[in-house]
């Protein structure tokens, strides 16, 4: 059996659909945004947007943006409590994530 797969690109703006279709992406208070649009209808965009991207401060565009990394924990690492995990027979895995119940009979016993 064959199969076919059509991707049908359509501009947000209109629902028209055409293969002149490309996403744009703009960001406002913080909030990014993407749109598809055929080339006129993204001229509109940087036409009614022209104004304003003129006469502000270009900030550039920043990497990794989005990601929050966690601050690393209070207590003693994932390895130390695998370690006393194996002495007092619980079963735990090499890698990963200690589950819970085993951090807390560690704490119990601390």
């Amino acid at each position: 059996m064959a199969q076919k797969i059509v991707t049908v690109y359509t501009d947000d703006l209109t629902g028209a659909e055409s293969d002149e279709v490309r996403t744009h992406t703009f960001s406002l208070d913080g909030v990014n945004y993407e749109i598809d649009l055929v080339s006129d209808n993204y001229d509109k965009l940087f036409e009614a947007l022209a104004p304003f991207i003129d006469k502000g401060r270009k900030i550039g565009r920043v990497s990794g943006a989005g990601r929050v990394r966690k601050a690393p924990a209070d207590g003693p690492s994932a390895e130390e409590v695998r370690d006393w995990a194996r002495k007092n027979n619980y079963q735990v895995n090499d890698r990963g994530r200690v589950p819970s119940s085993i951090r807390e009979a560690y704490d119990r016993s601390h």
